[in-house]
């Protein structure tokens, strides 16, 4: 069971679901990410450690906005302990995990006394690197080229294809997921302008792949009403996102989604967990592919780092 926080103050959900409305209404999708392969990757923590679902999208928003050119993410306290200091004047962000505890509820029929699991969320502050001064230097990318990368796949983005065990056809002008026959059809590579291209088509198919009830058994129904299918898709290319990040493979191409920019509009009005809801489905279905491409890192939580007193 999910509880919502009462209170005048925004809610974590309402700050990171209010600015992606933002985002979405200026025709503008946060997850999709305009640099090349090579320039992106997950947010990290001062640790290293890769954040994930909605902590990845979220973060990546907001880096974007600020200018923020370090990947790397942490708590005043971390600051400190490094022998750092944030720069007087910044702004935090907000980073998020789910609290569980335990409450007793008595039944008003019966009267018994059961004790529920709850889960509640919560947020921490965390400012990027770039709002840091004395941080030792693994803390700050090396610029790269700006030169155009050559038609090769990345090296884990072409053993993932290559590992991939989804049921390929290669055939035809379309790119689709035929949920029936459980399989993936997909054009050749020829009809991409490159490879890493056709491989990012290709992760957002294989998201779709994941959702079948052999596997992830990802299923919106009546919760979603007729934006089911359209969230499905906001799922799979958020998958795509992650991936992408994983892989060092484009996502800016994947313009065959936009046009249901106004059916998550609509979810996102009328739920703001919704969009936490599409990332940790996404999350879910990344992290299933890696396993299944034999490509899985050690796995990463949204749980805060705790701090010194």
């Amino acid at each position: 069971m999910i509880v919502a926080k009462t209170t005048d103050k925004p809610s974590p959900a309402d700050i990171i679901t209010n600015t992606i409305i933002d985002k979405l209404e200026a025709g503008v999708r946060p997850w999709v990410k305009p640099w090349r392969p090579g320039l992106g990757g997950r947010p990290l923590r001062a640790t290293g450690e890769p954040y994930r679902g909605i902590n990845c999208f979220w973060l990546w928003l907001v880096a974007e906005s600020a200018g923020f050119n370090s990947r790397t993410w942490m708590t005043y306290k971390q600051a400190q302990a490094l022998g750092a200091q944030v720069r007087e004047g910044e702004r935090s962000q907000i980073a998020i995990f789910y609290k569980s505890y335990s409450k007793t509820v008595e039944s008003p029929v019966t009267g018994d006394a059961t004790d529920e699991m709850r889960r509640v969320l919560r947020s921490y502050a965390v400012f990027n690197a770039d709002q840091i001064d004395g941080l030792p230097d693994r803390f700050h990318p090396t610029p790269l080229s700006i030169a155009p990368p050559a038609d090769t796949l990345p090296e884990r983005a072409r053993r993932f294809v290559d590992a991939l065990p989804a049921t390929l056809h290669i055939r035809g002008d379309r790119a689709f997921y035929d949920r029936i026959a459980d399989s993936i059809t997909m054009p050749a590579v020829e009809q991409f302008s490159t490879r890493a291209y056709w491989a990012s088509t290709l992760a957002h198919e294989a998201g779709h792949w994941t959702g079948h009830a052999d596997r992830l058994d990802r299923e919106f129904g009546k919760k979603f009403g007729d934006e089911a299918y359209a969230f499905e898709e906001l799922c799979a290319e958020m998958t795509a996102a992650l991936l992408g990040a994983d892989l060092a493979l484009p996502t800016a191409h994947l313009d065959d989604h936009a046009n249901y920019i106004g059916s998550w509009l609509r979810v996102l009005k009328r739920d703001n967990r919704a969009v936490m809801t599409a990332a940790a489905k996404a999350e879910a279905a990344a992290s299933f592919l890696l396993r299944a491409t034999g490509l899985a890192d050690a796995e990463a939580t949204d749980e805060p780092i705790r701090e010194a007193a």
